[in-house]
């Protein structure tokens, strides 16, 4: 397994390129299923999450061409088969797209539970309930989810908490399904809008993405198509977490100033300058952020996948500051790997008390999903001494090369066997 070994105490300067977004790369993957012809997708991040959805895809049967690092052409007209080898689907937490694709591309598809990172419980009972609103009849047999119909048809769906994964889900199993679908209490995050994108460039009919109630109305064919990703908000909103950790000055290059509101704002409330630009943002930071108050929530909330990241900037804030967890049961296991670092970090359920400190010091820690890890990465940033982070599988899942971005930008990181 790899490590990340950091020597801490340098500030970030410089400009860092983000990448295109997993989250949104993960599901327009398996949307590729619904074309008839060859889909040519740019900006995608080399990751390991998205390698994996490619695998998926080739064990489908589909023909798979890179054009370079960050672009892909897919043909899925041969794909033959509507089972996800469960070895594969166990290895990322994305891969319950697949279901709603496969479903949508043959009226069947076979997906065992998805895997990725911990830290909380995963139900699908809306993605089931979506399903079986469209038509289909839903089984768990051998660890295996078994969605059946004999067609799908158009249905108003409300989901009774906002989930992303199961608009995605519902989004693709009714594209191609006969008549109407409205998704009541929709999530409404960047990368749906993006998936609603792909699939209207390619035929399809959906109308309302990034509302809360999305209408589809279900077209005979998906069409091949070029199409680019956007760009990843978590990873810019990491970047700038990391440049205020350090008091130092970045630009975050290749980004939509939009999605990453509910970052700035956060980062202005405790004391950085976060000036936007058409495709950047430039932070500039304090030598001592202030102490504030955190509540995750869906998009256009703060988003839960950078609270870990938040929450490591917070440990060194002058004064107490809360986090208060609304999306995730179980967000707040790495807590014990940044008190080993010296942090005063207390967790009560939902919500974190956190004790701003002088100084965080140099230890080994141990990463627990993939943007925990990324918070154990900025807490090294930070740190007096040496930081070894373990298990960087995770971090590798959704930040594509990481210490190579981090080098440049003045860090002194690297990565070890």
């Amino acid at each position: 397994m790899g490590k990340f070994v950091i020597n801490g105490g340098n500030r970030l300067n410089g400009t860092v390129k983000i990448s295109g977004a997993k989250n949104a790369a993960v599901a327009l993957l398996p949307a590729v299923l619904l074309s008839d012809g060859v889909c040519r997708i740019e900006n995608i991040p080399a990751i390991s999450d998205t390698a994996m959805a490619v695998s998926i895809l080739q064990s489908l049967g589909a023909d798979v061409k890179y054009i370079d690092k960050h672009t892909v052409e897919i043909d899925p007209r041969r794909v033959n088969s509507f089972t996800v080898a469960k070895e594969l689907s166990e290895k990322m937490r994305a891969s319950s797209y697949f279901l709603g694709a496969l479903l949508g591309r043959f009226c069947h598809a076979r997906v065992a539970p998805p895997g990725g990172c911990d830290f909380g419980v995963r139900p699908i009972d809306q993605h089931i309930k979506g399903f079986q609103a469209l038509g289909a009849n839903v089984t768990i047999e051998s660890g295996q989810v078994d969605a059946k119909a004999e067609h799908l048809t158009g249905a108003a769906v409300y989901l009774d908490k906002v989930s992303v994964g199961a608009t995605i889900n519902i989004m693709l199993a009714a594209v191609k399904a006969r008549g109407l679908t409205v998704i009541d209490h929709a999530a409404r995050e960047p990368h749906i809008v993006d998936l609603a994108n792909f699939l209207n460039s390619m035929g399809a009919q959906i109308m309302g993405a990034g509302t809360d109630v999305i209408k589809i109305h279900g077209v005979e064919h998906l069409y091949g198509v070029s199409y680019s990703v956007i760009p990843d908000q978590i990873e810019a909103g990491t970047y700038m977490v990391a440049a205020a950790m350090t008091g130092g000055c970045v630009t975050i290059d290749n980004v939509i100033p939009k999605h990453l509101e509910s970052i700035s704002a956060k980062l202005c409330e405790i004391g950085a300058v976060v000036e936007e630009f058409d495709e950047s943002v430039k932070i500039t930071a304090p030598n001592t952020v202030k102490s504030g108050i955190v509540n995750t929530m869906p998009h256009p909330g703060f988003p839960t996948d950078m609270q870990p990241q938040i929450t490591a900037l917070l440990s060194v804030a002058d004064g107490t500051s809360f986090v208060n967890e609304n999306v995730w049961d179980n967000r707040f296991q790495y807590v014990d790997q940044l008190n080993l670092m010296g942090s005063d970090i207390q967790v009560d359920g939902k919500v974190a008390i956190i004790k701003g400190v002088r100084n965080l010091e140099g230890h080994e820690v141990k990463s627990t999903d993939l943007r925990a890890g990324a918070a154990l990465v900025i807490a090294g940033l930070g740190a007096k001494g040496t930081t070894v982070v373990d298990n960087v599988k995770y971090i590798e899942r959704g930040y594509e090369n990481i210490v190579e971005k981090l080098t440049l930008l003045g860090a002194d990181i690297k990565r070890i066997d």
